[in-house]
């Protein structure tokens, strides 16, 4: 009797087994290898990645391909936007074409001026003609903006902007706007670092787009030193670039497009400016190199000059953003300002709970406005750009339109250094969009790498290597560093009271082009 439980016992264990190894492993296997994309929430995998992510910057991806393309493929990415109706776009096209055709006569009326100008002075001008054409990048991109960005994710016009900006030609140079304001009324209370550092020219193009053109000023392996402080740092041409890639990888598209170019100081500015103050800060230096520099009363002289090679000079080119007189902007202080002197501190320097004061203050007492403060608190931490006193939206939009991150030359200045005290709207306040969490969450994966996808679109830019790999490398140690902040807060008020809902469902759209 024994002998017959002892059989039946064996021959239940044998077919037990036989069926976890023939039946139930199997499926168990093919339920762990499951595609993330065949889950009904195409956001769940995100929500398992750890507030500290120094193991997944440092896995390598096995999966072939590029990796920017799969980060633009991502649901996270394809999100459908609402419809636009003429409120939410900043421009109407009629309004638009019969603005330029009238920029373009007055052009074209002032320029005969010029000329006849310029001869009577024995000075010979280029005269290049204006091929306006509506549908010139430029002004497509002008059309694209909306209340939510710049431009779409789907915007073909950028990318053939980026190229027009790389290789069109240059008609007129001129002193950009700001310049002229500062030559001539040098303010000697403030601190002023003592180069012509607001260097930067309005560049002309031949379809009449307009770009702002900052000239190399230091080369890319070249830190700031420790002991400058931030408002006397330098400007960093590849840093303008490098912010606008960037900015399109957080998918914020808040920085106008920007590109490097290599421009002839000679031909494609000395020779074609009808500014006869711009003309007299020409000069060739000892070594015959043709250089010219910013004039002030006060502190721009020749020795800070920038110089072509012999006329050859690196530079960032960026994208004008559409005339005041159409599209109005104003700029307003950014409640996190530092101080701009040696010894001055701010209020939130020295009062953490400098959030809940700035809470009751309008606009950042509903709507997104903090909210969107924050993100560029993220962005300039990534970049470590200090220098993030002002801030600008266009009037159109209102309280809910977005915020323009514009002038980014002072990031990347130091790879060894993460300076914490940028992150303080995010520290103190601990708040963040979910889309933007997710996306920094997805840039923290193997996958889809930060530094990886940076570089590879940088690699796009004519100047490339636009970063040295220790700025790359910096970018994955910052993006840990804020997904590190965020699970602090959540760790002691809640995700809900942290992690703000803002956008909608996705389309899962598997094609982008940016």
């Amino acid at each position: 009797m024994r002998r017959d439980r002892l059989l039946v016992a064996v021959t239940l264990v044998t077919l037990l087994a036989a069926d976890i190894h023939f039946i139930l492993l199997p499926r168990f296997r093919a339920w762990c290898h499951l595609p993330r994309e065949s889950c009904s929430c195409p956001n769940s995998s995100l929500e398992t990645v750890p507030w500290t992510t120094s193991q997944n910057l440092t896995a390598v991806s096995t999966e072939p391909g590029s990796k920017l393309e799969r980060l633009f493929r991502h649901p996270l990415y394809n999100i459908r936007p609402p419809e636009l109706g003429p409120e939410e776009r900043l421009l109407q096209e009629d309004e638009l074409m019969n603005y330029c055709r009238r920029k373009v006569s007055r052009w074209e009326r002032l320029k005969k001026f010029y000329i006849e100008a310029a001869a009577a002075s024995n000075i010979t001008i280029t005269d290049h003609p204006v091929t306006f054409d509506p549908e010139a990048s430029w002004l497509q991109f002008h059309l694209g903006i909306s209340r939510y960005a710049l431009y779409s994710g789907e915007d073909g016009s950028i990318d053939r902007l980026l190229r027009d900006m790389q290789t069109a030609t240059v008609i007129s140079a001129d002193f950009t706007q700001d310049e002229k304001a500062l030559k001539g009324a040098c303010d000697c209370s403030q601190v002023v670092k003592p180069s012509g550092l607001h260097l930067k020219l309005a560049l002309k193009l031949q379809d009449f787009g307009k770009a702002m053109f900052k000239p190399m000023r230091q080369e890319r392996h070249e830190e700031t030193p420790e002991n400058f402080f931030y408002f006397v740092d330098f400007q960093r041409h590849n840093a303008e670039i490098a912010a606008f890639h960037l900015d399109r990888v957080l998918d914020f598209r808040r920085v106008p497009p920007v590109t490097g170019r290599f421009i002839n100081v000679t031909g494609e500015i000395l020779d074609i400016t009808h500014n006869e103050e711009l003309r007299s800060v020409f000069f060739t230096s000892p070594a015959n190199n043709t250089c010219f520099f910013a004039k002030c009363l006060y502190v721009c002289k020749s020795e800070y000059a920038v110089c072509g090679h012999p006329d050859l000079l690196e530079g960032s080119m960026s994208a004008y953003l559409p005339g005041l007189s159409i599209a109005p902007r104003i700029s307003i202080p950014n409640p996190w300002i530092r101080a701009y002197s040696f010894t001055g501190r701010e209020e939130w320097e020295v009062n953490p709970l400098y959030c809940d004061n700035v809470k009751k203050l309008y606009p950042y007492n509903s709507g997104n406005r903090l909210l969107n403060i924050i993100d560029m608190a993220i962005f300039d931490f990534l970049t470590g750009n200090m220098d993030r006193h002002h801030y600008e939206i266009f009037t159109k939009f209102g309280d809910d339109g977005f915020l323009l991150h514009v002038d980014n030359a002072r990031g990347f200045g130091r790879h060894s250094h993460d300076e914490m005290s940028i992150l303080a709207p995010l520290t103190q306040c601990c708040m963040i969009k979910r889309s933007t969490l997710f996306r920094l969450k997805l840039l923290a994966q193997s996958e889809y790498r930060l530094s990886d996808v940076m570089r590879e679109s940088l690699s796009r830019d004519p100047l490339t290597p636009v970063l040295t790999e220790d700025h790359l490398q910096a970018l994955d140690r910052r993006l840990g560093q804020v997904l590190r902040t965020v699970g602090k807060c959540v760790k002691k008020l809640g995700e809900p009271q942290v992690v703000i809902t803002d956008f909608v469902e996705s389309s899962r759209v598997t094609t982008s082009h940016r």
